[in-house]
């Protein structure tokens, strides 16, 4: 029974839990919390050098255009006097597509869209007619211009760079133009495809209705894409960053920018799966630095745990041995060199004086029966009340001298206080320095057994049942006496259940002959 009463954890090993339980989940949260900061850290820097990668791009292009118009315009002017001069004309187309090389082919085109000069000539297109939108939109707008993407004469797919040409008296005369083929080399090509592409980075450029213009691979050049941000955001924000999720589940990292002079946007994706490869290594390091001194602190963790423990251990283990007469002594060198086990050491060291204080009350004339120096009733309730306090399991025989009154009514009580007197000795010399022997009043006896079972209780009450037996008393010859036995095996029940049961177990000795032992539970024999 006591084995039950004994828990199964003590302090040290619960304190050694904790440490362990708090340091897992902290090791946990952080390596969670690193993964966290790490992945965000890595699409944020990923979307920013994307942003930042497609805004010098953009800046790239736009200057180009810039320094494209530049050109145009200073030709422009150079025709302003002498538009009519054929020989100027071709000089001017000659050389801003061969100096510069900014243009696939250059054209001056007068007020009807013919064109009265071009390079190159291979193209044959002098004097003919240019009905192409962007060259009607020259025509028609009469001022710089960056075109549409739109088929070339030639059917190339190209954008048309145009700057007017006005005579000195405010005559529109017509306007000079370049070329930039989109699918074929080009200045703008060369440009793009100089960057630096890292690591599966794709770069692209779309103009207003989202048709590709330029294409790592040249194949989507021509296709329109769907749009990456409304059109008010495209108003609104010159450059951005986002994280687009496609159908397919995947996502990618988006930095975009537009080129003010055309509209064009140039967008530059990384796949977020490949911006978070490293992390894992990242991890693996966090991992590999955090669990050394994870460890360590466990290890503190545990020393801490036993030191705290030991004084409480030893005072809980002296606790179980509050009956030994050293145990004070030994208490009082337990070093409880913090405050709670001081306290819990205080406490036990006061709780045994008074338990031996009461102890001493209990053996005191007040508790003892005159007549058998046993303990009365009100004795054996003080016992019963420190078995009560301290869970103290016991077995409890409750005895019964045979035949009693016949003693008293043949030979009067003075025989009679010598039965009970010679009975008592009996019973005395019998018990065990553990038991409890008492006079419950008149015949009837109890005594408690601690730390005993029901069936070690009944080899003890045959034992005792037959020294009775055995005992030859002046004029009355042999007495026997009927017993009654039972043990507190849930020491949640009541301590008078057990008396009851025994006092049960008894009535049935009686009934079934007497001079026997029966224990509760047992069937009643005939």
């Amino acid at each position: 029974m006591l084995g039950r009463l004994r828990p199964k954890s003590d302090l040290r090993t619960l304190i050694a839990l904790l440490a362990i339980t708090s340091i897992a989940i902290t090791l946990v949260n952080a390596i969670y919390a690193t993964w966290r900061v790490q992945r965000m850290v890595l699409i944020d820097n990923t979307l920013e050098a994307n942003r930042a990668y497609a805004t010098k791009l953009a800046a790239t292009t736009e200057l180009f255009f810039k320094l494209a118009q530049s050109q145009l315009h200073y030709s422009a002017a150079r025709l302003a006097n002498d538009f009519d001069n054929a020989e100027l004309r071709q000089s001017e187309v000659s050389r801003l597509r061969e100096q510069t090389a900014s243009f696939n082919s250059v054209a001056i085109v007068d007020t009807n869209g013919y064109v009265k000069a071009i390079s190159p000539e291979s193209l044959m297109l002098q004097g003919t007619q240019l009905t192409s939108n962007a060259a009607r939109q020259a025509l028609a707008e009469r001022q710089p211009l960056v075109s549409e993407p739109t088929l070339s004469a030639a059917n190339n797919l190209m954008v048309f760079v145009s700057w007017p040409v006005w005579s000195a008296d405010g005559r529109y005369r017509g306007y000079i133009g370049g070329t930039i083929y989109l699918k074929k080399k080009s200045i703008l090509n060369t440009l793009l495809g100089q960057q630096f592409y890292r690591d599966d980075t794709t770069l692209y450029v779309v103009d207003r209705n989202n048709q590709v213009l330029y294409h790592q691979n040249g194949q989507w050049i021509g296709r329109t894409l769907p749009a990456i941000i409304s059109d008010r955001q495209r108003q609104a924000s010159g450059n951005g960053s986002l994280e687009l999720k496609l159908p397919d589940e995947s996502s990618k990292l988006a930095g975009y920018a537009i080129v003010p002079t055309t509209g064009w946007m140039v967008v530059a994706l990384k796949p977020t799966k490949t911006t978070l490869e490293p992390l894992t290594g990242l991890l693996l390091k966090v991992i590999r630095h955090a669990v050394p001194f994870a460890l360590l602190t466990l290890l503190v963790a545990v020393i801490l745990a036993r030191l705290i423990a030991l004084p409480l251990w030893q005072l809980a283990r002296k606790a179980s041995e509050m009956d030994s007469h050293k145990v004070s002594k030994e208490i009082d060198n337990i070093h409880a060199w913090y405050f709670e086990a001081a306290q819990v050491k205080r406490a036990l060291l006061t709780g045994i004086g008074l338990m031996q204080d009461k102890i001493g009350r209990l053996k005191s004339e007040v508790q003892t029966d005159p007549l058998t120096q046993l303990l009365n009733r009100r004795g054996l309730s003080a016992i019963l009340a420190f078995y009560q306090t301290t869970r103290q399991p016991f077995a409890v025989l409750a005895l019964d001298i045979d035949h009693f009154k016949k003693v008293n009514d043949s030979w009067g009580h003075d025989v009679g206080d010598t039965v009970i007197k010679q009975v008592a000795r009996t019973l005395y010399s019998g018990a065990r320095q553990s038991d409890v022997v008492c006079r419950n009043g008149g015949e009837e006896f109890l005594m408690l057994l601690p730390d005993t079972s029901l069936e070690e209780a009944q080899a003890i009450a045959e034992r005792i049942r037959q020294s009775i037996e055995e005992v030859h008393i002046p004029l009355v010859g042999q007495i026997t006496l009927s017993v009654g036995v039972a043990a507190r095996r849930d020491d949640d029940l009541p301590l008078e259940l057990s008396l009851k049961q025994a006092d049960a177990a008894l009535y049935r000795a009686k009934h079934a002959g007497r001079n026997r032992v029966v224990a509760a539970g047992e069937t009643q024999e005939a």
